[in-house]
């Protein structure tokens, strides 16, 4: 078997990935012309980074070019199957890149799997620039990356691509004979390329397996003149294929974690059983499951049920300690819990009502009573003046504590069955 042979053995996606900037689509607003990052990249002055963004955006790509165009040792790495033995392993590696001149830049993949131990190991070797790390995530760094990490990297907000994006990168598959298609004939629409474009939810990689399952099939590799046309049955037979009922970042996605809420507000919680199943077996997150559990025990729970709340974060941090597959019977604990809990949205109707308030009618003054004053200037000008500290008062005597223009203004309003 020859290179070649291997290569088209691999996956279309795979095959066609980008190796310069003049074939990478999207992303203008980070790597466009001018901007800081392709500056830095141009001048061989890189940082560490995260990359942040939904699958398909091109991440990986744009890793690899960057060690391309800076010509440095590109290693990848998961964070889902390595740990601190590998990690020791590249350290050796860029130590004798180190002693060859030669930069070394580590891809670790889903960095925010990688716990507490793991992440501050990276910590010393970004600070002596023996590595220049470029993390990539689907979840917010915010919430999984160590502060202490998130403090040496620049993070960069990758985009959904849009569909003139995902056509494109289509077209460049059909045209291209050594990586993609361009040695058959194939006939496709415009209006099918953009179904495939709109299908994929701006995920290249999707676009590009739909292509894949709807052509190979049809391929005759001993007529390479043969003509295969695409139809929309095709498309919708490669669909079913690559299998894409719960894709974790498109608008299935969407569809399932809201019919998981609502069946939760509707307190039915055989229906919310079974949306939790559809994403727990199609390896969603069971972190980012439970995230939107916590948020629900307040927005739909509230006061009704304050130990809702308690008994989601626990939730969180017992996925978070075990993990998957363990994991899925506590979420299932969790999820008929907040479905039968009494319901209210009190607290999420209260809060937007007192946010517009706040946006819309500026900086209202403290009134004066409520006022610290730790000087005697603030004391003689008003401050504090005639303030009731609550223990030695009786709590029904009274005491505004509104701004003047907001005086007597009731925000929790609770109905009859919630207090």
């Amino acid at each position: 078997m020859t290179l070649f042979d291997l290569n088209k053995n691999k996956p279309l996606s795979d095959r066609l990935r980008p190796e310069t900037f003049e074939d990478f689509l999207g992303q203008t607003a980070i790597i466009g012309e001018g901007k800081l990052l392709r500056k830095a990249i141009e001048s061989d002055n890189i940082p560490s980074m995260i990359f942040w963004g939904p699958p398909g955006t091109g991440k990986t790509t744009l890793a690899r070019v960057i060690a391309k165009q800076t010509q440095s040792d590109f290693i990848k790495m998961s964070a889902v199957s390595s740990g601190l033995k590998d990690l020791r392993e590249v350290i050796e590696r860029a130590k004798g890149n180190q002693l060859g001149l030669k930069k070394t830049i580590l891809f670790i993949d889903e960095i925010h799997r990688w716990n507490k131990t793991q992440q501050d190991a990276l910590l010393p070797h970004l600070e002596n620039g023996l590595i220049i790390l470029i993390g990539a995530t689907t979840e917010n760094p915010s919430f999984e990356v160590r502060g202490a990490l998130l403090s040496r990297t620049r993070v960069f907000v990758f985009e959904p691509l849009g569909k003139d994006d995902i056509v494109g990168i289509l077209k460049r598959a059909l045209k291209d004979k050594e990586k993609g298609f361009g040695g058959h004939k194939i006939k496709i629409s415009k209006d099918l390329l953009a179904l495939i474009g709109g299908i994929a939810n701006g995920d290249a990689r999707t676009a590009l397996n739909i292509l894949e399952y709807t052509i190979t099939p049809n391929i005759d590799t001993d007529d390479f003149k043969k003509e295969i046309k695409i139809t929309k049955e095709l498309i919708q037979e490669a669909l079913q294929r690559i299998n894409i009922l719960y894709d974790k970042n498109g608008e299935e996605h969407y569809n399932i974690i809201s019919a998981l809420h609502k069946s939760l507000r509707g307190s039915d919680e055989n229906a919310a059983l079974y949306w939790l199943a559809r994403m727990v077996e199609s390896g969603e997150d069971p972190l980012y499951i439970a995230r939107r559990l916590v948020r629900f025990a307040s927005e739909d729970i509230g006061l009704a049920n304050s130990q809702a709340l308690e008994q989601a974060v626990a939730g969180y941090q017992a996925c978070h300690f075990i993990g998957y597959p363990e994991c899925n019977v506590i979420l299932a604990q969790i999820v008929v819990y907040l479905a039968k809990c009494k319901k209210s949205n009190a607290l999420y109707v209260a809060y937007n009502e007192a946010s517009s308030d706040a946006r819309e009618l500026g900086n209202l003054p403290v009134p004066l009573h409520l006022r610290n004053a730790p000087t005697k200037f603030m004391k003689d000008i008003g401050y504090g003046k005639d303030y009731k500290y609550s223990p030695d008062y009786n709590y029904s005597e009274e005491q505004e504590y509104m701004p003047e223009k907001l005086k007597g203004k009731k925000y929790i309003k609770f109905k009859k069955n919630e207090n």
